[in-house]
């Protein structure tokens, strides 16, 4: 009886088993399709977003330098550059004024308008005249710019010469000259063209060294002696020592 049971019980679980069919695997789940790994951009050292700052002051942001060749110089560093600008020009000498008074050696320029042959330059000679085609000997020392050109044009007048317009300037003065000695930056010999007072002189000599006494510079004239104290007249007290130079005259720095 026990038998019958379990076979009953057998064959039933199999007919359960058949009516279900076999036993499906378990897929596994598809797969996502993920997008590829983006790496970063490769930074070009040629190229940058950011403009860098130039660590030169001479030399502009991107601007492409060709290295020095050993030995050379270049403008940014030629101290010769650097002292003096391109077209820069030195400072001509001073002109002297209408009240200049001609002397021997001074070197002049003679123009008679329409005459080529008259116009030209001249050198007074020792004995302070001037030669010239026509009229020839012309006194020139001691006399003014207008007064020579004057003088001139009444001889042109006399020989010949209708109306002559004659002008006369003074090229180089190389007859009157002040000296200066001792403690000063420039000592020398300097042209007296226009009128100088002591401390323009002084000037001119590019001021006093270190251990220059300021107080007691004396001007030798002629045999005489005249004082200077730069302390006083640089403070606007005792101008009357700040005298107008003369040819010939001597200062001393101690």
């Amino acid at each position: 009886m026990r038998r019958a049971i379990l076979y009953a019980l057998l064959a039933a679980a199999a007919a359960l088993c058949y009516s279900a069919g076999p036993p499906q695997q378990q897929q596994p789940p598809p797969k996502q399709d993920t997008p590829p790994k983006q790496e970063p951009p490769k930074s070009d050292p040629k190229k940058s977003d950011t403009v860098p700052e130039s660590i030169s002051p001479v030399i502009p942001v991107g601007q492409a330098v060709e290295p020095a060749k050993p030995g050379s110089v270049t403008p940014a560093t030629d101290p010769a550059a650097m002292a003096k600008p391109a077209g820069e020009t030195l400072p001509k000498a001073a002109e002297p004024d209408d009240s200049y008074v001609i002397g021997a050696e001074d070197d002049l320029i003679v123009r008679v308008w329409g005459n080529a042959e008259l116009s030209g330059p001249y050198k007074v000679d020792p004995k302070g005249k001037i030669s010239m085609p026509l009229i020839r000997d012309v006194q020139a020392a001691g006399l003014t710019k207008e007064q020579l050109a004057a003088s001139i044009t009444g001889r042109l007048k006399e020989n010949t010469l209708i109306d002559p317009q004659v002008t006369v300037s003074v090229q180089q003065v190389n007859s009157k000259w002040y000296y200066i000695n001792g403690h000063v930056l420039k000592p020398g010999q300097y042209r007296l063209a226009v009128p100088t007072t002591v401390l323009e002189g002084l000037v001119n000599a590019g001021g006093f060294q270190e251990w220059a006494d300021e107080k007691h510079i004396t001007i030798l004239r002629a045999g005489k002696i005249y004082k200077f104290n730069y302390k006083e007249v640089s403070q606007g007290k005792h101008l009357e020592q700040n005298i107008l130079l003369e040819p010939g005259d001597q200062i001393f720095v101690k």
